[in-house]
Parts: C-alpha cells; structure tokens; sequence
C-alpha cells in the first residue's frame, strides 16, 4: 500500500477513483452503443453511474450533449483527486496523493508483464 497516507485517504481516493473510472467508461461504452443497450457491461455503466449523474445534474450545462455528460462529471472527480486532495491535505506540489489507485494496478500490471515475461 502507500506509505505515508492515513488509511481515510487512501480508501477515500479508491472510492473517487472508482466513481471517475466507471464514470469514464460509461462514456466510452456510450460511444458504440446507445445507453438502453442489453449489453450487460453497458447496463451495469448505466445503473451505477445514473444516481450520480442526478447529483451533479443541478451544475451541468443543459448545453452539453447528453454522452458527454459522464465525462463531464468524470472530471470533477479528476479535479478532487489531483489538486483538491493534496491541497487539503497541506501538500506543496500538485499530484503528491495524487491517483494511488492508479499507481497501484499500474504496479500489478508491471508484476504480471514481469511474471509473463520471465
């Protein structure tokens, strides 16, 4: 795990994390098909990210088109995650917390290639 972090944080940065990636691939999945497909992955995108969705209603543009909106409120969670977080938490530089979720199942990822590899 990430040393140095209380354990609040890094479990509140896994749960914006999770939130801003199935916000992001509700919109990539919206791309190929439309958003009452039968396609269990685009079902499970469509239910979990709706109530969200209704949340960030009140702010978003009624300008934007309507597949662009998980998107939108994607980066939101970006925004909290990079520079809100580490700001709060008194850090200097930008990007110090920032994306321990990430950071971690890049270093899986690396683990397996080097599992595979060997």
């Amino acid at each position: 795990m990430i040393e140095g972090f209380p354990v609040w944080v890094i479990i509140f940065d896994y749960l914006m994390g999770v939130v801003m990636w199935t916000l992001v691939g509700r919109f990539a999945m919206g791309i190929f098909l439309p958003e009452d497909s039968s396609f269990f992955f685009m079902r499970f995108f469509v239910s979990s990210t709706n109530p969200i969705l209704k949340v960030f209603a009140p702010i978003t543009p009624s300008f934007l088109v309507r597949a662009l909106i998980p998107i939108y409120v994607a980066w939101f969670f970006f925004m909290v995650r990079f520079y809100l977080m580490p700001w709060l938490l008194g850090y200097s530089v930008m990007g110090m917390l920032s994306f321990p979720l990430e950071s971690e199942f890049a270093h899986q990822v690396s683990k397996l290639v080097g599992l595979l590899v060997n």
